[in-house]
Parts: structure tokens; sequence; C-alpha cells
């Protein structure tokens, strides 16, 4: 399985040095490909310059929030692929929520949040890229 997963990669986008490293350590343990941005717009450059398959997102977060990232993404994407992501953020008001949706985010957890609930957004996501690619 793992050499499956390692065709994918993550990116991990978190202002909080010890929320970044305890996910891309364990995603990392799941054989994935982990890219990590400490603020909105190391997010966005890799983004453009590396094309994750998956995109976890905060929302808070100096230089360019998570809402400014996601919608640089869907206004301007860097590549024709479907790049999924998954907000996970502090901010669990239903006005934020109702904003990372509106801004086409594919999924929206909220911290404190378990490691297998990230993962196992990160497996849908990744099960749905063929069938977005086929459209």
């Amino acid at each position: 399985m793992e050499t499956f997963n390692n065709q994918f990669k993550i990116l991990i986008a978190d202002d909080e040095e010890d929320v970044l490293e305890i996910m891309a350590k364990r995603i990392g343990q799941e054989g994935y490909s982990i890219l990590k941005a400490r603020d909105g717009q190391e997010a966005w450059d890799l983004i453009r310059s590396e094309s994750p398959d998956v995109i976890l997102l905060d929302l808070t977060m100096p230089r360019m929030d998570g809402f400014a990232v996601l919608k640089n993404l869907r206004e301007h994407p860097p590549s024709d692929k479907w790049q999924p992501v998954i907000i996970v953020s502090a901010q669990g008001e239903m006005t934020s929520l109702q904003k990372g949706m509106s801004l086409e985010a594919d999924h929206y957890l909220t911290k404190p949040c378990q490691m297998e609930e990230i993962l196992r957004a990160i497996r849908t996501m990744i099960s749905l890229i063929p069938q977005r690619k086929a459209k």
C-alpha cells in the first residue's frame, strides 16, 4: 500500500509548529509524500510549484489566511488537475464553515480532531481523484 500512497503529495499548511509536525509525521507514516507550509503565502507558493494532490489548510495563518489561499486556488488553479482542500481549523463557527464551503473547500474538520479523521478525509479525497479527472 505504501508504494501507492507515495504517489500522492499532501500539503499541510498550519502555523502551529507542533500541529504541523504531528500531522506531517503521522501522515508520512502512511507513506504519503509531505509538503509543509508555515503560513498562507508559503502554502500558495507550494501549491503553484509542487502541485500537491491534497491540501490540508488551516484558516488562521500569517501572511495570507486559509480563506485567501483557497480563493486563489479556485480562481487561479495552477494546473488542470483537481486539488481537493480539507480545511482543518479551530474556527468551528457556522460562518467559517459556510465561507469555506462557498469557496469550494471539499471537507471541513474542526480542531481538535483525531488524526484518524484527517487520514480518513485524505483517503476519501484521493479515492475521488480518478472520478474528478474523468469529468
